[in-house]
């Protein structure tokens, strides 16, 4: 007898109707629930505004509204996305490549609570007894090291970064930013009575020097006022170590780089634990030996602890080391601080804390997880996909690569172009539909790269020598000039320690990543590459007024909202919430500013141009250099005033790889250049890589991508493995070498894409 019909099973449909975030063209689509579901496009046409913007934030805040304002008042403020509706959200939860955070306080174990698990097993099994789980914590006072308080580590304040000794107070000795002669902390200094303003700081008797330095806070009369006085080292300590390093000015983040050296503990040895919980053993090792150790060597450590009294426990702790070491992971160490991972490592690491949930029904949200991942570990991922699926789950997958792509359930291709020419659905369904559709995407889904005729010629070569940084065994290479060398192998093989610990800070080697640019929201690509300037500069001439009209950070800003576009309101018990400046209409500028025109435009519709309208509106000039190295290096639906804060990792390497082009260094050296590209933008990377190399640089790419590895003139592949398997060069030669003699994981994985 056939089961009747029930409403409840009408909900399989993610239904979206008239999405309108960003540059989404009123978007109806429906996505399939509890399917992994794959979302394409270049770069810029959407895929984020319509999975991220749209359906994961709207699940949010619906779960959000659901609790007391109370509790809202401290989550952050999520607003209505802009789409007419949606209908049979469940809860979303996001995996993106946002970085841990800089806490030092934050490591592997404890973002994975695998540390957490560790603890309690010391507390039941440990001899000698120490106590309970919280005395193995170093982030409590029962079992941090008293001397470093559970950081690892010590400061130590270089003296000749603070004082030039060779001369005195009066003579401007004192270096620290903001203490030169006659500011009102040099003034403390001179009429404290503690020290002689007119001897060379070098010729003070031993107490002077150590009032002068490191004296406690004091209440002494100075000029008739009782004010507190505190040695050098005391106060920069205070004015400047204490606080955020990120939320300093740039010249005081410079000034603490230099002046300050951070060394293990002397006490701890960097185990941040104190001495009881230093000397608890189980099987043998401490808990600090325990954290320090490879995860794939801890894994096979606690699956030989039998103990019956702890075995869900440790099946507990087993199933997260074992899940670590099949993501991918097994090569970081659970002491490794969470600030330190790369995005794709940090995005893998969040991703454990959901393989063994029991939730169900839940929608999974992933921002290219296969980000610095190699093509042998993508396979991995791939499965780890798959398995939340067959949960019962919904993943969303924005993604790029053809692996991933390949195993889709879905596909929703959005284009056809990027910013205002994107924004439309251009194909939805299977994979072996999108490869017959007539879109960007399908087209290139299956095009392979092929290997070079010649090779270009190199002439001479940059050394390495005895690189030994982290798992790098003593390694010598030779990295050829006036050539594209890819370096290539697993993740945590050691290519990064191998370059960056190699080649960073040498005459002309210039460093492009993906690191954020630092700056606030009012930050932007004109500001950044210096192309408001001549943007001001015409505006000014053209209608005879002064250029800091035309800064939203200085003369022309609106007073309302101080040039940022946006009135920020506190609602006390809610959340803060973001609103439009009603006096400029977020347009950011005075409305006499906006009265002056450009050829018709104001500076606001100006600074809204994506950068490849923005070259048709400056034909020549200035303007015209910096927005032609913008669109070489594929930010062409970049908008000028769009703010840096919401650019991608990929978008930010790029930004910086035009700024870096006018300087005309000799060695670039780039880290994963293709994170965000689609296959069609690939083939315009590779272009401006030639054309670098072509102008006589020299270009040192890190990279998985075959395309790019295929594209080489030289490669140099890192291995054979990750952490202590890998930290050795396991080839070195041309691409058409590796491929006909070399049995590396890379080359087994080049032979198989260009044999497709």
């Amino acid at each position: 007898m056939q089961q009747p019909t029930r409403a409840a099973d009408s909900h399989d449909m993610i239904e979206v109707r008239g999405a309108r975030e960003n540059n989404l063209a009123s978007v109806s689509v429906d996505i399939p629930k509890r399917r992994l579901t794959v979302f394409t496009g270049v770069s810029g046409s959407g895929k984020s505004s319509l999975v991220f913007g749209t359906v994961a934030a709207e699940s949010q805040r619906l779960i959000n509204e659901t609790y007391t304002a109370f509790l809202q008042s401290f989550m952050p403020s999520i607003g209505r996305p802009d789409v007419d509706a949606l209908r049979n959200l469940s809860a979303a939860i996001v995996i993106d490549q946002e970085r841990m955070g800089a806490n030092s306080r934050s490591t592997v174990g404890t973002a994975t609570d695998a540390y957490a698990m560790l603890r309690i097993l010391f507390s039941r099994l440990s001899t000698p007894y120490v106590g309970t789980s919280s005395a193995f914590s170093f982030n409590t006072p029962d079992g941090m090291c008293p001397t470093c308080e559970g950081l690892g580590r010590v400061s130590d304040v270089d003296i000749h970064q603070l004082v030039d000794v060779e001369r005195s107070l009066n003579d401007g000795a004192i270096t620290v930013p903001n203490f030169g002669v006659d500011s009102w902390y040099w003034r403390v200094f001179v009429q404290s009575g503690l020290v002689d303003p007119d001897l060379k700081v070098q010729d003070f008797p031993p107490q002077m020097w150590q009032d002068f330095l490191y004296k406690e806070p004091t209440k002494l009369k100075i000029d008739g006022s009782t004010l507190s006085y505190e040695g050098l080292v005391v106060k920069v300590r205070r004015l400047y170590l204490t606080k955020d390093r990120e939320s300093t000015q740039p010249h005081i983040r410079a000034f603490v780089d230099r002046a300050v050296a951070f060394t293990t503990c002397p006490d701890c040895a960097g185990s941040r634990l104190n001495a009881a919980a230093r000397s608890a053993r189980v099987a043998g090792r401490t808990i600090a030996e325990c954290s320090s150790m490879q995860i794939s060597d801890l894994a096979t450590v606690v699956r030989e602890l039998t103990e019956p009294s702890v075995a869900p426990l440790v099946a507990s702790l087993q199933e997260t080391l074992d899940s670590l070491v099949e993501i991918g992971l097994g090569y970081l160490s659970l002491d490794r601080e969470s600030g330190t991972l790369s995005g794709g490592e940090a995005q893998r690491v969040k991703m454990v804390r959901h393989l063994g949930s029991s939730l169900s029904d839940v929608t999974y949200v992933f921002d290219e997880p296969t980000v610095g991942l190699h093509p042998h570990d993508i396979d991995r991922m791939n499965d780890l996909l798959l398995r939340l699926r067959d949960k019962g789950n919904t993943v969303l997958v924005v993604e790029h690569k053809p692996e991933t792509i390949a195993v889709a359930d879905h596909v929703v291709d959005l284009g056809p172009g990027a910013g205002p020419a994107g924004g439309r659905i251009c194909y939805t369904g299977d994979v072996a539909g999108l490869r017959r559709a007539d879109t960007l995407t399908g087209r290139h889904l299956d095009q392979r790269v092929t290997l070079r005729d010649r090779v270009r010629p190199h002439r001479g070569q940059l050394e390495i020598r005895g690189a030994d940084l982290h798992n790098l065994r003593d390694v010598d290479v030779d990295i050829p000039l006036g050539v594209l060398t890819v370096v290539t192998g697993v993740a945590g093989s050691g290519k990064s320690s191998l370059i960056h610990g190699s080649l960073s800070g040498r005459d002309g080697v210039v460093v492009v990543d993906q690191s954020p640019i630092r700056g606030s929201r009012r930050s932007n690509p004109a500001t950044y590459t210096g192309l408001l300037d001549p943007v001001r500069t015409a505006f000014a001439r053209a209608n005879g007024v002064r250029a800091a009209l035309f800064s939203a950070n200085s003369e022309g800003a609106c007073p309302a909202c101080r040039g940022i576009g946006l009135i920020w309101t506190d609602l006390a018990m809610m959340a803060g919430v973001a609103s439009v400046c009603e006096q400029c209409e977020g347009r950011r500028f005075t409305r006499e500013v906006l009265t002056y025109r450009l050829r018709g435009k104001n500076i606001s519709e100006v600074l809204a141009m994506p950068v490849s309208e923005a070259r048709d509106f400056f034909p020549s000039g200035p303007a015209r250099v910096i927005l032609d190295r913008l669109a070489d290096v594929g930010l062409g639906y970049l908008g000028l005033g769009q703010p840096l804060t919401t650019l991608s990792g990929g978008e930010r390497q790029r930004l910086k790889l035009a700024i870096h082009m006018a300087e005309r260094s000799r060695v670039y050296v780039l880290d994963e250049p293709t994170t965000g590209l689609h296959l069609a933008d690939v083939d315009q990377l590779l272009a401006l890589l030639d054309r670098l190399v072509d102008g006589g640089a020299t270009v040192i790419v890190i990279e998985h991508h075959q395309a790019v590895m295929a594209h080489a003139d030289w490669l140099v592949d890192v291995g054979p493995g990750a952490g202590h398997d890998g930290g050795r060069v396991v080839f070195t030669g041309t691409p058409a070498d590796l491929v006909a003699r070399a049995d590396t994981v890379t080359a087994r994985h080049l032979r198989r894409y260009l044999d497709r």
